[in-house]
């Protein structure tokens, strides 16, 4: 059986606010800013433009990606528990009317922060393997935050700032139905509950988490290419978590994989994007002209507390 995911569908909004101002308005220290903007690359951030919503970004994301199929299930990764259509029905409701699955089940998978979405991606690949699955089913993976609500929700100090975006991917078995783009070939997950506390964490403990993150990535990076029959010579591709510039060329250290194959194209203009970086980044390439048919690309996610995620993917031959 072959599970394949879709094209992705993106949208960014149409704002971009300073990097440096962000970290301004919170009164982060000058250091720290040029830190930020010199060392770890980041100089604007997308947010929500007068008259947008993170909702709509979520509804047209999800309408290109399943063409007006149906989809046996939705599943929305997600960071932050304050998005107002999270608090009432509104979200699963417009959901369903805005694509015509009435009945759908709509899960949200949260608490596991930026390692939401793929996390999706994995619960998808199981609910497709099922045994009573048909071969018909396919499941919407959805993906978004709203970082621009204030900037303590976007900024996580000496580390990264957050933007707003969405994307949707729909997988299913590879048929007539859904003839995929890319082979879904493995995924895994690790956690080191050390920092559990998150953003409350004890100074010595913020210490470690540099290294951690660094450790983590790899770990997980490996977990996942060994699940799908690979070795790190066989990796094209790394669709990175977007944090900064300086912990991915750790992380391309202690893999061996040299930067050049760690996708940062959109890493200074967009930055980190919550839980969508890596099918942001696996678009991109893609519809640059990146991608050739047979590459292999790992998608790679961290969420604070502190959880990995990573997913193997294959380039196919057909475009759809």
């Amino acid at each position: 059986m072959t599970i394949t995911l879709s094209r992705v569908a993106t949208r960014v909004p149409g704002g971009r606010d300073s990097v440096d101002e962000i970290l301004a308005r919170h009164d982060r220290p000058r250091a720290e800013r040029r830190l930020f903007t010199r060392i770890f690359g980041l100089r604007t951030s997308p947010s929500l433009a007068d008259g947008e919503t993170l909702l709509e970004l979520l509804l047209d994301a999800a309408e290109e990606a399943l063409e007006g199929r149906r989809a046996a299930l939705v599943l929305y990764g997600h960071t932050l528990l304050v998005q107002p259509f999270g608090h009432h029905d509104e979200f699963a409701a417009r959901i369903r009317d805005r694509l015509g699955l009435p009945g759908v089940p709509v899960y949200g998978i949260s608490r596991i922060n930026c390692a939401s979405v793929l996390r999706g991606a994995d619960l998808a690949d199981r609910f497709l393997r099922r045994p009573d699955a048909s071969p018909d089913d396919l499941v919407l993976v959805l993906g978004g935050d709203q970082g621009s609500m204030g900037d303590m929700s976007r900024i996580i100090p000496g580390f990264v700032v957050c933007g707003d975006a969405a994307a949707a991917v729909v997988m299913g078995r590879d048929g007539e139905r859904h003839r995929g783009r890319y082979r879904y070939l493995g995924g895994a997950a690790v956690r080191d509950a050390r920092f559990h506390r998150n953003l409350r964490m004890t100074t010595e403990e913020s210490r470690e988490f540099g290294t951690a993150c660094v450790e983590g990535m790899v770990g997980v990076i490996d977990a996942a290419l060994g699940r799908a029959g690979l070795g790190r010579d066989d990796v094209d591709w790394i669709m990175p978590h977007m944090s900064n510039a300086f912990v991915w060329r750790a992380v391309s250290g202690g893999l061996g994989i040299p930067m050049d194959r760690v996708y940062l194209d959109l890493l200074p203009d967009q930055g980190h994007t919550f839980g969508v970086d890596a099918l942001m980044a696996l678009e991109h390439a893609d519809r640059t002209g990146r991608l050739k048919p047979g590459q292999r690309c790992v998608l790679a996610a961290q969420g604070m507390g502190a959880y990995f995620q990573a997913a193997v993917v294959e380039v196919t031959e057909d475009a759809a």
